[in-house]
């Protein structure tokens, strides 16, 4: 772990180069602030592997992509092959417009509701999180200490998964169980996808013409990761997936919600260990347990051709959707629009269409022309006189993480 002092960002500076660390993956976009402009966003896969790859795009100008093939042996090596391509188009990690860096860290549990910049002391923290966040935080870790290494005057920003759900009232983030065991093991619920959900609900607001403030929105990020909040004001005060991204909505690999009771019969009547039974609901279950597919597209072709085992994880996965939307109806009380976004909520007009279908009562409606036209801004697919809008906002997490990072650094 560096020990060495951040100097602080060269003034004048406006470049944030975001970092999200995945177990065996490294995602890199480099953006200016000045008109929050991408110049670079690339890839490094399969870190560790003999077929290791980089794919490194050049946004600025309209380069072409490049690719490198090989093994790259650890997370070190992989940022620098990413700073070496960000070289090559005049982006080096060296370069005085670089403000700083700003690190998607999945896990903060109760102590970082912001965006912080990262000191050893916020790093220790972060690690002692690992327990409750085992498959995000140390590669989200081992991504902070090398960028440490390679930079270590430049300030860095942790920029947490969870921390816009901090707002829940204790009642929503509170299991019912033994106060005294939930607090020794820090067993509550936290939440995910907080950068998407801050900035699909705030963009909600912009396309209502509203301020945040004055709006109360459902937003239901949809991809192989799949959570819902309930936004009130700006403020989170519910949100799907709790200790772990497991709870909640079906997803491409994850159960969502199920009868904790389940992990007990599995291990007294299967013989299934905690491992066994771990692996079973993040990584065979959801659509892919369902009916052998993950990818929302396949499953629609599936649907279409009459695949009853398609059709019923298509339903499954609808019946918790049309759940969600009822229920943080009632926790919001007022609902202003109910918002679409990411892979499966911007692009699967049939899961919009079928979600909010039967939902009249509750002042929802999807044009069908609306919801059948694809675009990458942010749109409403609801017709004038529905009493509750219904949207589709592409989220964009990069963009967040660096506004986050930029104005913290910035100030």
């Amino acid at each position: 772990m560096t020990t060495e002092k951040t100097e602080g960002t060269t003034p004048g500076a406006t470049r944030v180069l975001v970092l999200n660390s995945g177990s065996s993956s490294v995602k890199y976009q480099l953006l200016d602030m000045r008109d929050r402009s991408r110049l670079a966003s690339g890839l490094v896969e399969r870190i560790g592997e003999e077929t290791s790859r980089l794919v490194h795009t050049p946004l600025a100008g309209g380069g072409e992509s490049r690719e490198r093939h090989g093994r790259i042996p650890d997370h070190e090596a992989a940022l620098k092959a990413a700073a070496e391509e960000l070289a090559v188009d005049g982006l080096g990690l060296d370069s005085p417009e670089l403000a700083a860096i700003g690190h998607r860290v999945v896990h903060g549990g109760l102590r970082f509701t912001e965006p912080t910049v990262i000191t050893d002391e916020v790093l220790k923290e972060i690690e002692r999180l690992v327990p409750v966040a085992p498959l995000h935080n140390p590669a989200n870790i081992t991504g902070i200490r090398t960028a440490r290494a390679l930079r270590p005057d430049l300030p860095q920003v942790a920029v947490f998964d969870t921390a816009f759900h901090t707002t829940m009232p204790e009642y929503a983030a509170r299991y019912a169980i033994d106060v005294e065991t939930a607090d020794a093991h820090r067993i509550r619920r936290y939440g995910f996808h907080g950068t998407s959900h801050a900035y699909v609900s705030r963009k909600a607001a912009e396309l209502l013409e509203k301020a945040p403030e004055d709006v109360n929105v459902i937003v239901l990020h949809l991809g192989n990761g799949a959570s819902a909040s309930a936004v009130a004001g700006g403020r989170c005060v519910e949100t799907s997936m709790g200790l772990t991204p497991l709870e909640g909505l079906v997803m491409g690999t994850r159960s969502g919600d199920i009868d904790p009771a389940v992990t007990f019969h599995l291990k007294r009547v299967a013989g299934m260990s905690a491992d066994e039974i771990d692996e079973l609901l993040n990584k065979k279950s959801g659509l892919v347990g369902l009916c052998g597919d993950n990818d929302m597209r396949e499953i629609r072709r599936r649907v279409d051709e009459g695949d009853e085992r398609a059709a019923l994880a298509f339903d499954i996965y609808v019946h918790r959707l049309k759940k969600y939307i009822g229920a943080y109806s009632a926790v919001l009380g007022r609902v202003d629009a109910v918002v679409f976004t990411a892979g499966v909520g911007e692009n699967s007009a049939p899961v919009r269409q079928a979600a909010i279908a039967g939902l009249e009562e509750l002042g929802l409606v999807v044009d069908a022309d609306l919801n059948a036209v694809r675009s990458g801004e942010p749109r409403l697919i609801s017709p004038n006189y529905a009493r509750v809008a219904v949207a589709v906002v592409p989220t964009d997490e990069e963009l967040e993480i660096a506004g986050q990072t930029f104005a913290l650094v910035d100030n």
